[in-house]
């Protein structure tokens, strides 16, 4: 059998294949356990002493040995759990889903809460600016204008850096040239887009969960949230009104401040990714309770959680919605929910999302995003789809409930037929045929292997199982 195994080992993308190496395995395993081969000659004996007591001749008694030996050999019950294992991750890797190892397997489908994370997994990631509103032109027919036409809004009203928004969004765009944030590479690309040309800031500092402040040209440029502009006490007027319409909107706004003053509010949105909906709703008919966890202010989370169909009344006591969370609190949140009892799966794909994918009980890293963030999840979505984690938690129920098939008959083969092995209907059915009465060793052999195959067939029956609703 060991010369088998090295070639085994290379059709493991087959699930028969896997199954037959969990075999090998198990086989050896029962060779080399000491304690089993004690317990064995133990019961032979007993067995032996039993038949010779009696009446029956030594090989009456032999043979009846033989057929006990050969049902009790617990090939079955070792493979219940590898073999359905081995298929359920062949299976999984066939619709786009890599499990790390069993435990994220088996454990997926003990959950009571998905933690999804809204930048790039709900959302597509890839933030566009839509509105630039200034402070001095919050009129009735300017307050909401759209990114789409800032071009000709701007040349018409006079050349590059001789009007206010030009240069506002200059200033703002050369002050995000080094962050690495979305929020701040789509300002980039908006003045880019617009031919702005950008200066090297001077300073620059990035405020973790806040904005960035820098130096570019002489200026003292301050740009990020709501929470930021209060902490610099950086008074608003009408721009903070203005920012709230369009986190109505579902728009992630930043105001602002050059050289201490308040000059503009912001507008950036996320398209919603294809499926996300639906993913929201097949994890919420599976009977788990869903959450989203962004750093985004409160209105912009409700109004795109809203869009992905996460009502109010869903999800855990919180709500629906973590929002305003800091990159480094997203770990601290999905630990305060498994001290309430729940067992937590987190969603997510960028690198500030890598410490909760390690703290949840399940992480499930989207295959588009970081290394790190996959690196730090038991399970990837290689499509990026988040339709995905729902397929991933029904392919862990179905292959439990498998295994727990795979025990049930395993056992009850044992707790049926080894009594009957050692002759036990003798003893009640005299009358009876000798072939009914006492079961024949080659009539044993062909009962136990008829087992495995059973236990390794019900496992391959993962392979037949659809993935969609």
């Amino acid at each position: 059998m060991l010369p088998i195994l090295p070639t085994r080992r290379q059709f493991l993308g087959t699930a028969a294949a896997g199954a037959a190496l969990a075999a090998d395995m198990t086989v050896l395993d029962c060779l080399k356990s000491p304690a089993l081969a004690d317990e064995l000659k133990r019961s032979d004996k007993r067995l032996i002493l039993l038949w010779l007591a009696g009446g029956a001749t030594f090989t009456h008694a032999m043979i009846r040995l033989v057929a006990v030996l050969l049902i009790a050999c617990p090939c079955a019950l070792g493979l219940a759990t590898p073999t359905a294992i081995v298929v359920g991750m062949g299976k999984g890797a066939n619709q786009g889903i890599l499990f790390k190892n069993s435990a994220a397997l088996e454990l997926a489908h003990r959950l009571d809460l998905v933690i999804l994370d809204k930048t790039g997994t709900i959302t597509t990631g890839k933030p566009t600016l839509t509105d630039l509103l200034l402070s001095n032109q919050l009129s009735a027919d300017d307050e909401q204008p759209k990114i789409q036409n800032l071009k000709s809004k701007i040349r018409a009203e006079g050349p590059l850096w001789e009007n206010p928004k030009s240069k506002i969004l200059g200033l703002v765009a050369s002050a995000e040239r080094r962050s690495e944030h979305p929020l701040g590479q789509a300002v980039v690309q908006a003045a880019l887009a617009e031919g702005l040309p950008l200066a090297e800031p001077a300073t620059f500092e990035a405020i973790t969960g806040q904005g960035v402040a820098a130096s570019v040209d002489g200026h003292e440029v301050l740009l990020g949230n709501l929470a930021l502009m209060q902490e610099r006490q950086i008074e608003l007027d009408g721009l903070l009104e203005a920012g709230l319409r369009l986190q109505d909107e579902a728009k992630t706004t930043m105001w602002a401040a050059i050289d201490g003053r308040a000059e503009a509010v912001i507008g950036i949105a996320d398209t919603i990714k294809e499926g996300s909906a639906e993913g929201v709703a097949a994890l919420q008919r599976l009977g788990l309770q869903v959450m989203m966890i962004t750093g985004d202010n409160r209105a912009t989370a409700r109004a795109i959680a809203a869009e992905v169909g996460l009502a109010p009344s869903a999800g855990a006591a919180d709500g629906p919605v973590l929002a305003e969370v800091r990159p480094g609190d997203k770990a601290a949140q999905v630990a305060r929910l498994q001290q309430e009892g729940l067992t937590v799966a987190m969603v997510g794909d960028g690198i500030n999302d890598a410490p909760a994918l390690a703290q949840a009980d399940v992480g499930i890293a989207i295959g588009t995003g970081t290394d790190i963030a996959i690196e730090a999840a038991g399970i990837t979505l290689i499509s990026g789809d988040l339709r995905g984690v729902a397929r991933a938690i029904r392919l862990s129920q179905a292959t439990m409930r498998t295994i727990k098939q795979n025990l049930f008959w395993a056992f009850a083969y044992n707790v049926l037929l080894i009594p009957i092995a050692a002759g036990a209907l003798a003893f009640f059915f005299p009358g009876w045929p000798v072939y009914l009465r006492e079961l024949h060793p080659a009539a044993a052999a062909f009962a136990m292997a008829f087992s495995s195959i059973t236990v390794v067939g019900n496992s391959l029956r993962l392979q037949q199982m659809k993935m969609g609703e």
